[in-house]
């Protein structure tokens, strides 16, 4: 993991954040580095880690996935076995995006996204009320999205 990254790092990573699809040649001009120092800098922030991948951003509605969903897990035991078997289970399920490990009352929170409430339905009766040990399910449907990003705010990144 690398720590102390210069106004140039940061700047490099918040325009990749943005647009992951800019060339090398177009990022250089724009943190002022000419293309091969640019390039070992991202390089060196790839071999570091800290540029974890590049992708498209998709809009689900356009894919015909209407509903989202986050849903609350309780497991009924939290031995070692348990919780592994319960998260091999969630990582098979195409309809679970994200898996956050919780503290608090309940232990998981997961981030579905279904076409509708009927597959919202198959999703929770034949698969998660299904899985092994969960204990309690609670879920809330996203009305509307008021904020959604998956850049990550850098002026709280150590310097």
């Amino acid at each position: 993991m690398q720590t102390g990254f210069d106004r140039t790092d940061r700047r490099i990573l918040a325009i990749l954040q943005s647009n992951g699809r800019m060339t090398n040649a177009e990022l250089a001009t724009e943190v002022n580095l000419s293309p091969s120092a640019c390039l070992r800098r991202v390089q060196k922030l790839e071999a570091d880690g800290v540029i974890a991948g590049y992708g498209a951003h998709l809009e689900p509605r356009a894919l015909g996935l209407g509903l989202q969903a986050f849903v609350r897990v309780q497991l009924s035991r939290h031995e070692a076995e348990a919780i592994d078997r319960f998260t091999e289970q969630v990582a098979q399920w195409d309809e679970v995006v994200s898996c956050y490990a919780l503290t608090g009352d309940m232990d998981y929170l997961l981030q579905v996204y279904v076409a509708d409430l009927e597959g919202f339905s198959r999703f929770l009766l034949d698969r998660l009320l299904n899985a092994a040990g969960v204990a309690d399910v609670n879920t809330s449907f996203v009305l509307r999205t008021v904020k959604a990003s998956t850049a990550l705010p850098l002026g709280n990144v150590p310097g």
